[in-house]
């Protein structure tokens, strides 16, 4: 096997965090990760397997306790009680230590796991919701994950089968400790990488015949619409697919289809002056057959009779196999320009070698391969079990386009974290089948946003494409807005890719992690925090009759938070029901938040580092933010090649200030002089200095009363001097326009006029929020008209 599939491990536990006894080991890995192993020989294994990679973990304290009946141990995490036999309920438990549960706290051996769950495989044939697999968090403080039936990862890059039918079980018991325990989950198992820039721009996917010419057509007809992507994503059929059927099907394919593509290398080049990457699918499940360019030299290399034109079977249990198919059907499309692949395995998970999944060969693979020339890794393609989160981008499978199916995702997006799986990319606005909904199309497109990849897909229906002009005016509107804004989120979006490499928070979280004694949080299964500074909750229902919004059952933490789209001031410490017109979705943003832009939309800009950023702060408490940028490509981020750049609003001190230290590290990645846009949202009017290095200079500044934003503009800030805004009043939150807020939402309503009148009359009249609650509650009206009311009253 080449260097290159010999990945770096540290597989053997420190002797002094091991219990041994004649057949069994032990290994207290940390204060609440006990991995348990049982052997009749004796034999234990200390290579890395699929799932654990890493069990180099520092000493930990433990005691140990000899009994009559076998031995305790504890930490201050856990209690283990075993009786040194062969491991059973009767014999082996764990209890997690804290108040967490009367008993559901205590594992015994083999007992059903109650976890907070991870992910799925696929989403192949879902309609709706789905039974996920185990995680690693649970709220009764454990869960456990059972390693003993994966392959062994052999020093020389390979794979093998354990020998023998031992217990290999890791326990997870870090109580509501999630976020510790999914950080020592991603020393096990490895840390998931960062992505190229490029793959958290908008990507255009779609299963349908395109012609170079056609496809070209439909990017200048995307760049006139101001419709920005930086993934091309050809499907199947760039290949040949009609073959002659003494070959089999044409599911499989590594051939261009000449008559639709002409010339490869011109039509990807043509791609990447652009700026946009591009994948091509593949179905590998069927080798490679004689029909194919490079089938000749693929099989004399592997000894197959091409004269005859044997099949060159699809074995991913042959080492040899897996080097022809990679140098063979995949490198040279690379050298034409080929970015990345899309491997869609839909075949199971069986192989000639019991325990061998295909699928997860495929992946590690295909990622070790793609690193070779020194750019940063990566591949496309579905989930295959614990440690999946080292390969990203994850390909959740063919979506049915129905409102269910989109009601499932957030969850099933944001729940995946609890197995470390921080990269799902889904088929925004569904796949195929079910139903054209344009209110539908707009909400996933904004879900699709504020999700970790941006991925429009569809099926190759004439009918269900995903261009916006196809859609009724608003979704296209919409659309285009929400498209453009994940680009201008760039700078913000790649410091979180950042984050969750480095600091293994991956970028979309449930609620849970950062309040896991709140009951609430557990009970918004579609709401989660996006990075460190936002919270989104989705609208996955048709906007509600006559008021033209629709709702989302919102649990809003203790504190100040801010809406993104529309500056509303909300206290915090309560669940709350959300209206919101098609065109925005709750994006709630905590007091003291701040998050960089970009103005830039095109894919040649958003894949470098800008030249201009716009900073949105959010006032009401103190604030920070780190700014992570790198080369966007290479893996010299792995030894620490990076700029940061600190930002921190002073919002509670005598005198209010916002700071953007200078750069550090390698700035030579960065532009030598930058553009600043600073808006301050949600603020009141205030004089101010701008200064930088201590010495006063020139910017414009302008407040925009409807919106409540102070806008600072401050030109050629060279990225060496750190810029400081002091104000010269005291800053304050805004408060919101409750009069204005109720009119637009009664005018825009299809409801009886004297019904409008009556209730704004009521609120001009300017009685108490108590009072006019009281009398909102007894008035024969709309429930939902109430509902939209009382957010806007009482936020």
């Amino acid at each position: 096997m080449r260097d290159i599939f010999k990945v770096k491990t540290n597989p053997a536990a420190c002797g002094e965090n091991i219990v041994l006894g004649d057949c069994y080991r032990i290994s207290v890995l940390t204060d609440g990760l006990i991995r348990l192993e049982y052997q009749e020989n004796g034999h234990f294994e200390d290579r890395p397997s699929q799932m654990a990679w890493n069990r180099d973990f520092k000493p930990t304290q433990y005691r140990v306790i000899k009994t009559e009946d076998g031995i305790e141990i504890l930490t201050k995490r856990i209690h283990l009680i075993y009786d040194e036999k062969k491991f059973s309920k009767n014999g082996l438990s764990i209890q997690v230590i804290g108040n967490l549960s009367a008993y559901h706290s205590i594992w015994h051996y083999s007992e059903e796991i109650h976890d907070l769950k991870g992910t799925a495989r696929t989403l192949d044939e879902v309609d709706g919701s789905t039974e996920l697999e185990h995680g690693v968090l649970s709220r009764f403080g454990y869960s456990v994950l059972d390693d003993g039936k994966s392959m062994l990862l052999t020093e020389d890059g390979w794979v093998e089968p354990r020998c023998g039918r031992g217990e290999d079980i890791y326990f997870f018991g870090y109580g509501h400790d999630y976020l510790e325990c999914l950080k020592d989950f991603y020393h096990l198992s490895g840390r998931s990488p960062m992505l190229p820039r490029f793959v958290l721009g908008n990507w255009w996917s779609r299963y349908y015949k395109y012609t170079e010419e056609s496809y070209l057509a439909l990017m200048d007809r995307f760049e006139r619409e101001d419709i920005p992507f930086t993934v091309a994503v050809i499907d199947m059929d760039w290949h040949l697919v009609d073959i002659d059927p003494k070959y089999g099907s044409g599911w499989t394919g590594y051939t261009w289809n000449r008559s639709l593509f002409p010339d490869p290398k011109r039509f990807l080049q043509t791609l990447h002056k652009r700026g946009m990457r591009t994948t091509l699918n593949v179905h590998p499940a069927e080798g490679v057959r004689g029909f194919e360019e490079m089938y000749p030299d693929m099989a004399r290399a592997l000894g197959v009779d091409w004269e005859k034109e044997d099949p060159i079977n699809f074995d991913i249990a042959d080492p040899a196999f897996l080097e022809a198919y990679l140098e063979y059907a995949h490198h040279p499309y690379e050298e034409m320009g080929v970015d990345f692949w899309w491997v869609d395995w839909q075949q199971g998970n069986n192989s000639r070698i019991p325990g061998l999944d295909p699928l997860w060969m495929l992946n590690h693979y295909h990622f070790l391969d793609s690193k070779r020339e020194g750019k940063r890794p990566m591949t496309f393609s579905r989930y295959a079990g614990p440690g999946s989160h080292r390969y990203p981008v994850g390909f959740s499978g063919d979506t049915i386009t129905t409102w269910e199916s989109l009601e499932f995702q957030p969850y099933f997006t944001a729940n995946a974290s609890n197995i470390g799986y921080g990269w799902w990319s889904h088929d925004i606005g569904g796949h195929m089948r079910g139903y054209k909904d344009d209110e539908m199309e707009a909400r996933w497109t904004q879900f699709g946003v504020f999700s970790p990849i941006m991925r429009l897909h569809s099926s190759c229906s004439e009918f269900n494409g995903k261009e916006p002009w196809r859609f009724k005016k608003e979704t296209e509107v919409v659309m285009g807005e929400f498209l453009r804004l994940r680009h201008r989120l760039m700078p913000y979006l790649y410091t979180m890719n950042y984050r969750a490499s480095e600091s293994a928070e991956p970028m979309i979280m449930p609620m849970y992690y950062r309040h896991p004694e709140a009951a609430e949080a557990y009970e918004v299964a579609n709401q989660y925090y996006f990075g460190s500074e936002m919270i989104v909750a989705p609208i996955t229902a048709p906007r509600i009759r006559k008021i033209n919004e629709a709702k989302v059952r919102v649990w809003i933490p203790e504190g100040t938070y801010i809406d993104f789209f529309n500056h509303m001031v909300y206290e915090g410490g309560r669940v709350m029901e959300l209206y919101r017109p098609l065109e925005t979705i709750p994006v709630l943003v905590k007091a003291g938040g701040v998050i960089p832009m970009t103005d830039s939309t095109g894919a040649a800009d958003v894949t470098k580092n800008p030249e201009a950023l716009r900073i949105l702060i959010f006032g009401g408490a103190d604030g920070a933010f780190t700014l992570y940028e790198d080369d966007n490509e290479t893996c010299d981020y792995e030894q620490g090649v990076c700029v940061t750049t600190e930002m921190k609003l002073d919002w509670e001190g005598e005198k209010q200030t916002f700071t953007i230290d200078s750069a550090r590290g390698a700035l030579e990645l960065i532009p030598e002089k930058r553009n600043f846009v600073l808006e301050f949202a949600a603020v009141t009017d205030t004089e101010c200095c701008v200064s930088l290095n201590g010495e006063e200079t020139v910017y414009r500044k302008s407040y925009d009363a409807d919106s409540r934003t102070l806008t600072l503009e401050i030109d050629q800030v060279s990225a060496a001097k750190t810029l400081v805004v002091r104000f010269e009043t005291n800053m304050k939150l805004s408060e919101n326009p409750v009069e204005k807020l109720v009119f637009e939402f009664l005018n825009q309503a299809e409801i009886e006029f004297e019904t409008k009148e009556m209730l704004f009359k009521r609120i001009r009249e300017g009685k108490s929020l108590k009072v006019f609650l009281s009398e909102l509650q007894a008035m024969e009206i709309d429930g939902e008209i109430k509902g939209a009311l009382v957010e806007i009253l009482t936020a």
